[in-house]
């Protein structure tokens, strides 16, 4: 029980990593509001949060709306009476219309900077202040080995605003630790999760493995327990952060 009588709202909980969190806050004691834009996925997630004893309530809208994320925020203050964590998961990964800048559309560009970076600015925005009325709590950006290294497959827009978030994620641990609210940012490396699975085959996976020191891809549940960490008491001196979970890779 970590996270015992705490309230959160995690973006893109409808599946993959999001999921993995939500379930796993639950199991630990926290009431979630799963925010997806996919209302099927969103509730099985949910479902699967209830069957198992927790509490859980859904909220189905996108990111990059303003007003869908503040409905989320205001929702979880309303069912659940407060909000101590705020989990910006969601996130878009196009490699097939995200490429090199000068590849790149500039729809596509501003899509995924509308998820990517938008969403987290969103939920920060008006998560934030519901924090500092509850004396405080954690904020948990999602960034990406991709905004530490260059790749030769680019990802110019997604790897951009992964980037900025690293900065979002210091200025906002600065501005707000004074009033209790902890702001850090975990990196994935290459996570087998269905935003992934469009570009992964099994040769693909064997490939990649063979670049990573522990040898295999990460799974959800590797992203979710840190998660868990920034999210529980027992980070309480955990600020602007950036935890790298990746199996090695950026090591090397």
């Amino acid at each position: 029980m970590r996270l015992k009588d705490k309230v959160a709202v995690i973006t893109g909980a409808g599946l993959g990593m999001g999921r993995e969190a939500s379930v796993l806050f639950a199991k630990e004691g926290a009431k979630v509001v799963v925010f997806d834009l996919n209302e099927a996925a969103g509730a099985e997630t949910v479902s699967m949060i209830t069957a198992a004893g927790g509490e859980a309530a859904l909220v189905v809208g996108d990111v990059s709306r303003e007003a869908d994320v503040k409905r989320a925020v205001d929702e979880a203050v309303a069912r659940f009476g407060k909000l101590d964590i705020l989990y910006a998961n969601a996130g878009v990964l196009w490699k097939d219309r995200d490429r090199s800048v000068i590849e790149t559309t500039e729809e596509n560009w501003d899509i995924v900077q509308a998820i990517n970076l938008k969403g987290p600015f969103f939920l920060t925005k008006h998560g934030i202040p519901k924090l500092i009325g509850n004396g405080g709590g954690s904020v948990i950006l999602v960034g990406s080995i991709s905004a530490l290294a260059g790749f030769e497959l680019a990802q110019d827009s997604y790897t951009c605003a992964k980037g900025a978030l690293i900065s979002l994620t210091k200025s906002l641990a600065v501005q707000f630790g004074p009033k209790g609210i902890r702001t850090n940012i975990i990196h994935p490396g290459m996570i087998d999760t269905p935003l992934q699975a469009p570009y992964l085959n099994d040769e693909k996976k064997k490939s990649i493995a063979g670049c990573i020191p522990m040898q295999r891809l990460g799974v959800a549940s590797d992203i979710a327990y840190a998660a868990l960490y920034l999210a529980s008491d027992e980070s309480t001196f955990c600020n602007g952060s950036e935890l790298v979970v990746d199996g090695g890779f950026y090591a090397m």
